[in-house]
């Protein structure tokens, strides 16, 4: 059994204001007893202020660079998975999330899918990879990517016990209701966690924004599910942090004991892209 934790949290361009916020989370975290714990996308500098190509950027980070490693720090023997710009060295960013624990990296994604004009400002990521953990054979996804089963399921593939989508998911930018519970994004949102959660039968923990950065509003409801697509704790549509007691080796045996869906895949007769 493990406590896992994921938050909804406003963080903006002021990285050290950011750095204290992640590590009064990581702290309150730590004394429940916390595991692993995912912090939204960009949590590290902030998200894009618009979607329309330009928005100031974010600071961009070396993931061998000083901040990493003080995040790296703040986790300590936790497992922390981060989002942030990512400075790949040649003057390419990346829309990026890492997982540090126990002194070092993880892991590391660069974010495949993106929407709208934020190709303006990062480029693209090109794979996915699941990777082991003192808590478990982790997966990273952020955002939009999880609007896509192929990115999920590859990770489930891989031998995914635990997927963590990390997101900057804002709510509806035409017709949107005051209430962000009955925004349509929000909606779409959710149905893709326990979607995802349920067709590859894994832990999913998914991690968003909250508040609003210049033009957009985030809807928050950071959550985990379990194999089964069911809500185990979530933050609902307002910032704070979810938690659970997961048994993940028992969860995905209970799953998949009768209905495998990696196990009862047919290839052969799915169309190849």
């Amino acid at each position: 059994m493990i406590k896992v934790a994921t938050v909804a949290e406003a963080f903006d361009r002021d990285l050290e204001d950011d750095f204290i916020r992640v590590e009064k989370l990581v702290e309150a975290a730590r004394a429940d007893g916390v595991r692993l714990l995912a912090l939204p996308e960009a949590c590290l500098g902030g998200y894009l202020a618009d979607l329309n190509g330009q928005a100031e950027l974010p600071p961009a980070l070396r993931l061998d660079g000083p901040e990493i490693a003080r995040l790296t720090d703040i986790a300590g023997e936790m497992v922390v998975c981060a989002g942030y710009c990512e400075d790949a060295g040649d003057g390419t960013r990346y829309n990026s999330v890492v997982c540090v624990g126990e002194g070092r990296v993880l892991g590391n994604h660069r974010k495949v899918h993106q929407p709208l004009r934020e190709d303006a400002s990062y480029s693209s990521g090109d794979s996915f990879a699941a990777f082991d953990t003192p808590v478990g054979r982790l997966g990273l996804m952020i955002c939009y990517d999880k609007a896509f089963p192929e990115s999920a399921r590859s990770l489930a593939l891989d031998g995914a016990e635990i997927i963590v989508c990390v997101s900057a998911w804002p709510g509806s930018r035409t017709n949107a209701p005051d209430d962000l519970a009955d925004d349509r994004w929000t909606r779409r949102f959710d149905l893709f966690d326990r979607a995802r959660a349920l067709e590859n039968q894994v832990v999913w923990i998914s991690a968003n924004q909250a508040g609003h950065f210049g033009s957009l509003r985030f809807v928050c409801s950071a959550k985990i599910v379990d194999p089964g697509g069911d809500v185990l704790a979530t933050t609902g549509c307002a910032p704070g942090m979810a938690v659970a007691t997961v048994d993940v080796a028992g969860a995905l045996t209970d799953a998949r004991r009768y209905m495998g869906h990696l196990r009862d895949r047919r290839p052969a007769a799915y169309a190849t892209a």
